[in-house]
């Protein structure tokens, strides 16, 4: 039963976090799926694709083509205004969303 936890809360904010990564800078694929993968919130970059192609979908990410010095062109992704946007009320309601959850469910003694 944890594994399936674990896997439903990763499911419902990845694309949050890729949001949140594009907001830094444009990224191309490679260059997301290392911090999500490192942090467990993917399992590969096969997995960040269809991520990817639901936020191209909804209009919270675009992506264009760059040149690489080290190989083929790269398809780079970056932040819509309209995912701009979607990221900063994610953000608004993020605290107050974990500290209901964290109250409700408790864990702590005292």
């Amino acid at each position: 039963m944890t594994a399936d936890v674990g896997t439903q809360l990763r499911k419902g904010v990845v694309e949050y976090c890729v949001l949140g990564l594009l907001a830094r800078e444009p990224m191309y694929g490679w260059q997301l799926a290392e911090p999500l993968t490192a942090h467990g919130m993917i399992a590969s970059i096969g997995t960040l694709y269809p991520v990817l192609g639901r936020l191209r979908e909804k209009g919270l990410v675009s992506s264009f083509d760059r040149d690489s010095d080290s190989g083929p062109v790269r398809k780079y992704y970056r932040l819509t205004s309209a995912g701009s946007q979607q990221l900063e009320l994610f953000r608004q309601q993020w605290a107050p969303f974990t500290d209901t959850v964290t109250n409700l469910v408790g864990g702590t003694d005292g």
